[in-house]
């Protein structure tokens, strides 16, 4: 996945859920727009160098947006969560998952379960069942291990519940992890952060709901991140 033309600043401060201050190289300090809502455990804290696409819009109070994070360890972590379903779809269209390659037809954003939810992409193709396929952001990352989530989510839950309903009616049911940091080489449930999602994860597993997990990779031209893409499976633990 290309990346839009970045430039870098430094973090000041995130608040109110969609905004971050930093402070350009110039010394000038500006306010980017924060696609992500969520808790944003370990993407962000005051001196990590931010890396931000500017819209040139003229309507926007905010043109330019947070996109990457770049630690003062040098991995990068893509905040940004519109991107993730673009990563997804491209390596899918690019038959990188291998354990979905096999399918001809993707379909983004179908309408389906009984609490009224989207699937991330439907699968279809081939002679083979229906795929229901929901993908999850690895952006939380310790000791070289992503985890998920970052932080308790009843929207995860009612995913789970309603992949193993797609699961018993006879099609497959998938949650993709996506790595959207490249500082990990295994994942795992952050069943302390929220004990209700890996109870239903366990329990999504025995019923026959598959997961899988993928490294990020981010290349770069000079020092400048240009492109994202998912690199290979890692375990689980």
């Amino acid at each position: 996945m290309q990346l839009p033309p970045l430039q870098s600043a430094t973090l000041i401060r995130r608040y109110k859920r969609f905004m971050a201050d930093v402070q350009l190289p110039t010394q000038e300090q500006i306010t980017l727009h924060c696609a992500n809502t969520g808790a944003m455990t370990g993407c962000g804290e005051k001196g990590d160098t931010v890396w931000f696409s500017d819209s040139k819009s003229t309507t926007r109070k905010y043109p330019c947006s947070w996109e990457l994070t770049e630690l003062l360890n040098g991995n990068l972590i893509c905040i940004n969560t519109h991107r993730s379903n673009q990563l997804v779809y491209e390596a899918l269209q690019n038959k990188l998952i291998l354990e979905l390659a096999d399918y001809s037809q993707i379909t983004p954003e179908v309408k389906y379960g009984e609490e009224n939810s989207r699937i991330d992409f439907l699968l279809q193709g081939n002679g083979l069942p229906d795929c229901y396929v929901e993908v999850k952001s690895i952006t939380l990352v310790k000791n070289n291990i992503g985890m998920f989530p970052d932080a308790v989510t009843t929207r995860g839950q009612k995913h789970l519940r309603e992949l193993m309903a797609m699961k018993k009616q006879g099609h497959r049911a998938v949650v993709l992890f996506a790595g959207l940091h490249n500082g990990f080489d295994c994942f795992k449930i952050a069943e302390y952060i929220d004990p209700d999602y890996d109870k239903l994860f366990k329990q999504a597993l025995r019923e026959g709901v598959e997961a899988y997990a993928y490294a990020g990779k981010f290349e770069k031209t000079g020092e400048i991140p240009t492109a994202l893409s998912l690199s290979q499976a890692v375990p689980f633990i």
